[in-house]
């Protein structure tokens, strides 16, 4: 197998002792280790694996979290006033106010120049 290349069994570094004598700290191996040809999934770079939470008790956490946010926007819902004041009226509409069919024109000036 790849001319006589000894690939060692896939074991991930991050489950490595990290207090070992390691010759590369970082990466947690000695000099001269033969390296498994999955370095990339296995190394020191790779996305960590999760093994703190079982996926049970995971969901169960994210649904704890969802459902409080979701009580939290319930009672912010019910003490947040609807509007912070009193909707401005006009006298006879807006059509007055904006310049409408029925609305006093102002004359326009002629210029003298």
């Amino acid at each position: 197998m790849n001319g006589g290349y000894i690939n060692p069994p896939p074991e991930k570094r991050q489950f490595r002792d990290p207090y070992g004598d390691w010759w590369d700290k970082q990466e947690r191996r000695n000099y001269g280790e033969p390296v498994h040809e999955d370095n990339d999934i296995l190394g020191m770079f790779s996305p960590d694996d999760h093994t703190h939470y079982k996926p049970g008790k995971a969901f169960f956490l994210i649904g704890c979290f969802i459902a409080s946010f979701g009580v939290l926007l319930g009672v912010v819902s019910l003490y947040y006033p609807d509007k912070p004041s009193v909707p401005r009226t006009f006298p006879g509409g807006l059509e007055t106010e904006l310049g409408g069919l029925n609305t006093v024109r102002v004359p326009k000036v002629e210029d003298d120049t």
